[in-house]
C-alpha cells in the first residue's frame, strides 16, 4: 500500500468535509488532504499544479451538486486537462444524490471510477486507498 497518497475533497457540505477530513486522517496511507468547497477552486488548483506530481492528488472525492461549478461541470474541464497532467488521478463521485439520471450520467464519464452513495464508510474509504 502506499504510505504517500494524497487526497483531494471537492464538496460544499461542511459536515461532510469535516467528516471525511477525520476519517482519512486515521489511514495511514494518507500523506496530505486537500479540500475544496466547489469545482471552481478545484479546477483552479490543479491547473497550477497540473505539472507538479507531488502536490497533484492521487484520487479525488467529488461530489455532483454544487455552487459556482458542480460535478459535471469540473469533470469536463478535468478531461481536457488530463493530456497535460504529469500523474494519473483517480476519481469518485461521493453524491448523497440516488436520482438515476446522475448515476446514468456518471457511467458515461470513462474517467470516473465509480459512483458511491453518502455517506462513504471506512471499510469502503480502506478498500479505495488499498486499490492506490
Amino acid at each position: 500500500m502506499n504510505n504517500n497518497i494524497n487526497v483531494c475533497i471537492i464538496d460544499d457540505d461542511d459536515v461532510f468535509q469535516y467528516t471525511i477530513l477525520h476519517t482519512l486522517q486515521v489511514h495511514k496511507s494518507v500523506n496530505n488532504i486537500i479540500p475544496f468547497t466547489d469545482g471552481a477552486e478545484a479546477m483552479t488548483f490543479l491547473k497550477a499544479n497540473i505539472n507538479n506530481d507531488h502536490v497533484l492528488p492521487d484520487i479525488i472525492f467529488l461530489d455532483i451538486n454544487m455552487p459556482v461549478m458542480d460535478g459535471y461541470g469540473f469533470m469536463q474541464q478535468y478531461v481536457k486537462l488530463i493530456p497535460e497532467m504529469v500523474k494519473k488521478i483517480t476519481v469518485y463521485i461521493l453524491s448523497s444524490s440516488v436520482d438515476l439520471v446522475d448515476f446514468d450520467k456518471t457511467k458515461e464519464i470513462s474517467e470516473v471510477k465509480d459512483y458511491i452513495v453518502k455517506p462513504i464508510r471506512d471499510n469502503q474509504l480502506t478498500k479505495i486507498l488499498a486499490e492506490l
